[in-house]
Formats: structure tokens, C-alpha cells, sequence
């Protein structure tokens, strides 16, 4: 075989770069502008397998140096499968790679659509490869396993290959249809032993095809950087192309494509030769593109319109059929007989020589593009929008991101100049659609709509549309799992037109990438609250958020169950010295010291006021060197969350005298599931009795703070002893505590505290005695009608003051409902009943109907999972201040 008749074949290909098209592979290999595109490669790393990226190239050379017969490329439109495959045959032409083969042999299976007949494989070879010498045929096939055939444009063949419907030849003499001699070849009945290279988009063509499968990725940003490197001379202007396709299209999946990377490339330097502007959206480059297309056919304007309009009518056939590809006498029905020498720079055709049979276009981009522009320009389009979406639907993947951007008058304006007005029916009519649309779906709660709406926004760029449909008070961001980097631009660009959103909701995410979050950086330094529970962050993800919080306007920050650590969360805290937060949240974030935070709560400018470090491994160490923040005078910490932190009574000293230095400023601390023993009771008893103490809430596992209660400095206002058993002797004297004039409690929580009837009548008389107590929760503590009774009487009496009552799973029965209503009755302050959980049946409903309905004070009565049947449903139902 002639390698160099081969290399000459290959590399003096007529083939035409289009601005669609991508550049031809010969220029590319002759100008030294190759670069391999990636596919991603199994690696086993320490016993687990890791998918890691690679060369193609070198993916194909190893799979044919192996026992592999057949390796087949799949990536989709413009990934680089062809010019891959000529640069392999070059290669082997040079004697650089694949010596191993004696004969390549290469055919572009959409080129052989329609050759008809019988021909023997022998004749196929001599047509189609003429750089082989007949008489060499016989003698190169009986080395079968010296052959190699690279099979290109696999699923553009539009024959079947399914072995069922052929014969099956074995015989290379043997005349038989073409798609029967490369079903035969492929299935390995003909010329066994041969090696294949196959490519091919990924579709259903894989059905009948088996072998070692790569995966074309394309181009990541490093090889976009080279290529772009490679097109500009001026390293300048590749810079400012590159960044600039990055910020506003390489969120695409299809920006991997080096043929839509020759298209921005060509599409960014006619522009920035001209000193135009470069485009901000996906629309606006393929409007610059069409009209790049059409000023160099030099048409009159008439003429453009019905260009444009035939290659509407052969757009929407293609999104309809399965082959993406149109005959000639439907393209002749479209109206293109005039323009058969202009639509080369649209469509490429499908045949052998000039008696092209199908035309279909380079780019399924640029067809969906052209599909809106249709919507838009043809006056016999009827149905609207929702029609026009729901014909194609299925095929429709961006083009209702055209159509919104070509509804914008200064967007599609250049286009206005070459092919006149558009319809201004169908242009009021889809943003009629796109308001509906909008409206559904950012008011609901579906995240993948949500999403999409955002980016048809962002298509638009029309910044009164989307202060017309986003209020700062819209949740933003909805999210439960992944947040693509295209959801990320769109979501910034929302906020940003906005100005500033109340919260900003990112739940779970678990691929929050540092490219993510420095697009979302400006989102979120105009967020008031920041939801990020659950997501999954790195180091440099936290740098970013550190950034936007030090000049944003967030208050409240949610970082719960987020694995920090304390490295994460030091780089955090770098950010929060300057910041408006005043309410952090960062339970389970696996933090064990909190020595990044002293700076921040000592901070001048520091404004925190709440901070949640539940389920924290901080022990004492950690708290310690949290009180040193403490005694700071610019430190503005109220509240402190402490559940499940592994304290001692170690800390409660430290604590203890933080409280006492007249610093801090401290009014709620819940210490609950701590080990802080008598010891660090006493300690905590001993501030809470310190005049400069400003402790109003402090919910322990502690039962005796009695002493402290009785202190005349004691401050709390709100006292939380639920869960704990705290005997009659202790619950009595807590009662008494209660008693003592002037005591500040407003708010007692005694829920399962394995109180008695005598306790319940305790609580009673404190009632009655003019305390402060304005809600008292005493469920799950089972003294049934005769302890609850005690309650109503107190209710009822002139000198009670409560508002809230919780009696949840007490055994209430109806024999108390007749004292419960003349609780109600009396009482000029009771406004809440939790009675749920308890033994009330069908018998009590109507007095408990009555008496609310009659009340003017009592705005809810909570009755759930009481012994109720339905027969009482309706007449429940009548009281909406009933729950039932």
C-alpha cells in the first residue's frame, strides 16, 4: 500500500472551512494547530477504581495494541471523532504510530449512502481507495489481520446494519449490497480478524456495534486555552476571546466541542477586527453569526428574508425527522432553487460528488436557532408558541433560549436590517407565553423549571423583565442535589438585576465546584440570608463565599451538616471580621476548636448576634476559648447554641465568669445534652445570681437551679427543663422559685418531666399568684383529667396571665372539657391550646366548637390525634381556629 499516496489523499483534502463547518482536518494537521481531544480513562488508584480524563489518541493506540478489534468513538456533534480519525491515518501514513497495520483503509460512511448495486468488497476497496493498485486487492485481504478500516460518520449511514435483515457474506469476491458488506465486516463474518476505528454520534447505531467504546469529550479549558492560543497571532486577543467565551457560553456542555470553539474563534476575531462588541449570550452569537453568514452572500434584503424562511421550512423538518436531513425535491418545495450555490455556508450534503441526495445542516445548534428566527419571521405560523413547542417537543433543547432572546427588540435588531421587521403577533404572543411561563414556574416548586426560567431570563437580558418577575422577596436558588455552572450564571445574572434577594437558597448541593461558586460570588454578597446546608465544599469554594460575605450584605449564613473542619471554617472566618452577619448557623460541621472565631466576635465592626454550634465535638477547650471573645466589649454575641458539644463542668467556670464580667451581652444559652454535672450547675447558678448577668434564657439539662431562680438579680425570662426528671422535691421547689415576687420567667418548658397531680396543682397556685408566666408547656406528663384540672381553674382565675398553654398526651378526657370551656370563658389572655394526643372523642366537640367560636381572645385550639370519627369532621370544620 502507498503511504504516501495515502498522506497525500488525506492531507490535500478540497474539503471548505465553513464558519459552521469547523476548520477542515487536513488545515489543522498541516498548520500545527492539533490538539487530542480528551476522553475520560478507569484508573485504579489504591484498590478503588477513579475515572480520570486522557488523550483520545493515546485511548485508540493502546485499545489497538491490546487483543482489541473494534474501538469505537462516541462523542456528539463536533467533538473532533473526524479529525481524530485522519490525524490516526497520518500518523500511521508517517510511520509514527500503528505499525503493526500493513493497510488503513478509510471510508466516510455518509459519503456511501447511496452507492446502489452488488459490489464485492474487493471493488469497494478499489472505488473507494483508489491509493491501492488493484492488483494488490487479493493479496491485502489475505492478511486480514494486518488490515485496518476506519469506519467515519456512523450514524449519519442510513441503512440497517441489524445482521437479521442481511446475508451475511464471508467471500471478499462476493457481490452483495454495501450495507451488506459492512454489516459483514463489522460482525466478523467477512475478512475476520480485521481491526476497526469507528465514529459515531451517540444513537441508537450503537445497537449493533460491540468493542472497546471511548468517549469523545472534547475540550476542557486548558485545551481551549491552547487552541485559542493557536487560532489568535495576538496572545491578546486569544486572552480576552478565551475569557470571554468562558464567562458567558463555557457553561455549555457543547463549548467542549472544538467545532463550536473554530466557531466562536472565527465568529470573536471578525468582531473584535471590527471593533465591534462581543456577544453576551448564546442568542446574541448566533444572531452575529447569521448575519455574518448573509452580508457575505450579498443578497438583496427580499432575498435574505426568503433565505432565511426556506432554511426555517427545512429546519423544522429536520427537528421532526430521525435522520436531522432533507431530499431534494422537499428542499426545492422550501423554496431554495434560487440559492443552490449560497447554502453550502448553512448545510452540508450527503452523497458522492455533486449528485447530492440529502442536505442537512452543519450545526443542530444553528438549526434550532434558525427554527426561532422562523417562529418569528413567517406570518403563515400559526397555533402560538405553545403549539409551534409542543409539535417539536422532544426536539425543541434550546429553542425557547433563542426564542427568548430574539423577542427582545435590541437583540435581534442587526438581524432587522437584513431581513426586515419581524412578526410583531408571534413576538407579543411568546412573551405572553414566556410571562406565563415564567410566572408558573418561579412561584412553584418544581427546582428543574425553576431553574430553566432563570436562564430563559438570562437569554433575555432584559433587566425590567426580570425585576417584573423576581421580587427580592422570590426565593432564589432552588436546589436539592446538582447546580450546574449554566444555573449558576443564570442565577447571578437574576440577583444581580435585582439588586439584592432576600435569601438565597443552595440545599444540598453536592457538586458545588469552586467555578460555581465564583460565579456565584456577586449572588451571593446581595443576598440577606444564604441557605447552604448540606452542599458539599472545598477550600476554594469557602474562599469565595469568605469574599462575597466580607462585601456583601448577608445576615444570616446556614451551614449546617456541612463537613468545615476547622481548616474550612478558619478560612471562613477570614471573611466574617467585616461582615453584617448576625446569625450564623453551623451544626454538625465537624468543628473541634473555635479559635477562628475570637477575632471575628471581637471584631470593632463585628454584629453577630446568634450563633448555632450544635452537635460540634468542641469540648471544653473549645468553649473556653470561645469565652475569651466573651469578655470583649465589642463583642455583641445574644444567643448560643451549645447541644451535643462534649462539655464538662471544665467550661461552665469559664462560662460562668464571662456572664459575670458586665461584657458580654449574652441573654439565651441552651447547653442541653452536655455532661456539665453539679459542679458546672453550681458554676452556672452562681452568674445567673450576678447582678451584671444578662442572661434571660437558659435551657440545661440541670434540675437545680432553684437557688438561682430565688436570686433578686436573676434575669431569665425563659426556662427549659424538658427531658429531665426532676423528682416532686425538685419540681416543687421550683414552684416555689416560680412564687417569689418580681421572678422574670415568661416562658417554662416542663415537657416529659415525670410530673405528678401535686405538682399540677403546684403550677396552679403559681398561676393564680401573679407570676410572669405567659406560656407553659407541660406535655407528655400523663396526669389525666383530675392534675389538668388544676390548670383551668388557674386560667380561669382574674390574676393568670398565661397565653399559651401546651397539655399534649396528659389523658384529657371529656369529663375535663366542661372546666376547659369555663377556662376559656373567664380568661381575658389565653390565646393558644396544644391539646393534641390526648383521649377527647366525638362527645366534646361541639362545646369545644361553641366556646371557640364565642371566644374572642382564643385564636387556636390544636385537637389532632384526638379519638375524633369523621362524623365530626363538618362540624370542626365550621371553627378555622380549630385544628384538627
Amino acid at each position: 500500500m502507498d503511504r504516501g499516496a495515502v498522506l497525500t489523499h488525506i492531507l490535500n483534502s478540497k474539503a471548505v472551512s465553513t464558519l459552521l463547518g469547523g476548520e477542515p482536518p487536513a488545515s489543522v494537521m498541516l498548520n500545527n494547530k492539533y490538539i487530542s481531544p480528551l476522553t475520560s480513562e478507569a484508573q485504579e488508584t489504591d484498590g478503588s477504581v477513579e475515572d480520570s480524563l486522557g488523550s483520545v489518541d493515546c485511548a485508540i493506540h493502546t485499545s489497538l495494541a491490546g487483543r482489541k478489534k473494534t474501538v469505537v468513538l462516541v462523542g456528539p456533534e463536533g467533538s473532533g471523532k473526524t479529525t481524530v480519525l485522519e490525524k490516526l491515518i497520518v500518523d500511521w501514513a508517517e510511520g509514527a504510530s500503528l505499525q503493526n497495520f500493513s493497510y488503513v483503509f478509510y471510508f466516510c460512511l455518509r459519503e456511501m449512502n447511496f452507492l446502489g448495486g452488488a459490489l464485492s468488497l474487493e471493488t469497494l476497496l478499489q472505488h473507494s481507495n483508489c491509493h491501492i493498485p488493484p492488483e494488490s486487492v487479493p493479496g491485502v485481504l489475505q492478511k486480514p489481520d494486518k488490515v485496518l478500516f476506519v469506519f467515519d460518520n456512523l450514524d449519519q449511514y442510513r441503512h440497517s446494519r441489524d445482521p437479521s435483515v442481511h446475508t451475511l457474506c464471508s467471500d471478499p469476491s462476493q457481490a452483495a449490497s454495501v450495507s451488506c458488506l459492512i454489516t459483514s465486516l463489522l460482525q466478523g463474518s467477512l475478512l475476520r480478524g480485521t481491526s476497526f476505528v469507528v465514529a459515531t454520534r451517540p444513537t441508537t447505531c450503537l445497537e449493533f456495534l460491540s468493542g472497546t467504546r471511548i468517549e469523545v469529550l472534547g475540550f476542557l479549558n486548558p485545551q481551549r486555552e491552547a487552541y485559542f492560543n493557536g487560532f489568535f497571532t495576538n496572545p491578546t486577543m486569544a486572552n480576552t476571546a478565551l475569557m470571554h467565551m468562558e464567562r458567558t457560553l463555557g457553561f455549555y456542555d457543547f463549548s467542549t466541542s472544538p467545532r463550536f470553539c473554530w466557531t466562536v474563534c472565527s465568529m470573536y476575531k471578525s468582531l473584535m477586527d471590527a471593533g465591534a462588541e462581543l456577544p453576551d449570550t448564546l442568542t446574541q452569537l448566533y444572531i452575529n453569526i447569521l448575519v455574518h453568514l448573509i452580508q457575505a452572500l450579498s443578497l438583496t434584503e427580499a432575498c435574505n428574508r426568503e433565505l432565511v424562511l426556506a432554511l426555517g421550512r427545512l429546519a423544522s423538518r429536520c427537528s421532526l425527522d430521525h435522520h436531522s436531513s432533507c431530499t431534494k425535491d422537499e428542499m426545492d418545495s422550501f423554496g431554495f432553487q434560487q440559492f443552490r450555490t449560497s447554502v453550502g455556508v448553512f448545510l452540508q450534503g450527503d452523497g458522492l460528488g455533486p449528485d447530492t441526495h440529502f442536505f442537512t445542516f452543519h450545526s443542530q445548534l444553528m438549526q434550532k436557532f434558525i427554527m426561532a428566527v422562523f417562529f418569528f419571521l413567517d406570518k403563515s405560523v400559526s397555533g402560538g408558541v405553545e403549539k409551534m413547542l409542543e409539535k417539536h417537543k422532544g426536539h425543541t433543547k434550546f429553542l425557547d433560549l433563542f426564542l427568548s432572546g430574539l423577542s427582545e427588540p435590541v437583540q435581534h435588531k442587526p438581524l432587522k436590517t437584513l431581513i426586515g421587521e419581524l412578526n410583531s403577533e408571534q413576538i407579543v404572543d411568546f412573551k405572553s407565553w414566556l410571562k406565563s411561563s415564567l410566572q408558573a414556574a418561579l412561584q412553584g416548586y418544581h427546582k428543574d423549571a425553576y431553574r430553566h426560567s432563570l436562564c430563559l431570563l438570562h437569554q433575555t437580558q432584559n433587566e425590567s423583565l426580570v425585576k417584573e418577575m423576581v421580587t427580592p422577596s422570590t426565593k432564589a436558588g432552588i436546589c436539592y442535589d446538582t447546580l450546574s455552572l449554566q444555573d449558576c450564571v443564570a442565577l447571578n445574572y437574576v440577583i444581580t438585576c435585582l439588586g439584592e434577594i432576600e435569601r438565597l437558597c443552595l440545599y444540598n448541593v453536592r457538586n458545588l465546584t469552586e467555578e460555581n461558586a465564583e460565579v456565584l460570588a456577586p449572588a451571593m454578597s446581595l443576598s440577606h440570608k444564604i441557605i447552604l446546608s448540606g452542599s458539599i465544599m472545598n477550600n476554594g469554594v469557602v474562599l469565595h463565599l469568605a469574599s462575597a460575605l466580607s462585601k456583601g450584605i448577608t445576615e444570616e449564613l446556614d451551614l449546617n451538616h456541612i463537613n468545615l473542619g476547622d481548616e474550612k471554617f478558619t478560612i471562613l472566618c477570614t471573611g466574617l471580621r467585616d461582615c453584617k452577619q448576625h446569625t450564623i448557623k453551623l451544626s454538625a460541621c465537624n468543628l473541634t476548636s473555635c479559635e477562628a472565631l475570637v477575632p471575628v466576635l471581637t471584631s470593632e465592626t463585628s454584629q453577630l448576634r446568634v450563633l448555632d454550634l450544635r452537635f460540634n465535638e468542641l469540648g471544653d477547650k473549645g468553649l473556653i476559648n470561645l469565652c475569651k471573645a466573651l469578655w470583649s466589649p465589642h463583642c455583641k454575641l445574644e444567643e448560643l447554641q451549645l447541644q451535643h458539644c462534649q462539655l464538662t463542668s471544665v467550661s461552665m467556670e469559664a462560662l460562668s465568669e464571662a456572664l459575670c464580667s458586665g461584657h458580654s451581652e449574652l441573654r439565651k444559652v441552651n447547653l442541653t445534652n452536655n455532661m456539665i454535672g453539679d459542679s458546672g450547675v453550681e458554676a452556672l447558678c452562681k452568674s445567673l445570681r450576678h447582678s451584671l448577668c444578662k442572661l434571660q434564657s437558659l435551657i440545661a439539662s440541670c434540675p437545680d437551679l432553684m437557688e438561682a431562680l430565688m436570686s433578686e438579680h436573676c434575669s431569665l425570662t425563659e426556662l427549659d427543663l424538658s427531658l429531665n426528671d426532676l423528682g416532686q422535691e425538685g419540681a416543687l421547689l421550683l414552684c416555689q422559685a416560680l412564687s417569689r415576687p418580681g421572678c422574670p420567667i415568661e416562658k417554662l418548658r416542663l415537657v416529659r418531666c415525670a410530673l405528678t397531680q401535686s405538682v399540677f396543682r403546684e403550677l396552679g397556685l403559681v398561676l393564680r399568684s401573679g407570676t410572669q408566666l405567659k406560656s407553659l408547656f407541660v406535655g407528655i406528663n400523663t396526669v389525666g383529667d383530675q392534675g389538668v384540672k388544676h390548670l383551668w381553674d388557674a386560667v380561669a382565675h382574674p390574676n393568670c396571665l398565661l397565653e399559651e398553654l401546651d397539655v399534649e398526651i396528659t389523658q384529657m378526657t371529656d369529663a375535663c372539657v366542661e372546666d376547659l370551656c369555663a377556662a376559656i370563658r373567664a380568661s381575658k389572655t389565653l390565646k393558644n391550646l396544644e391539646m393534641s394526643n390526648n383521649l377527647l372523642t366525638d362527645a366534646s366537640v361541639p362545646a369545644l366548637v361553641k366556646v371557640m367560636q364565642e371566644s374572642d381572645n382564643m385564636q387556636e385550639m390544636n385537637l389532632k390525634y384526638n379519638d375524633f370519627s369523621e362524623d365530626v369532621f363538618d362540624m370542626l370544620e365550621e371553627c378555622n381556629k380549630i385544628r384538627y
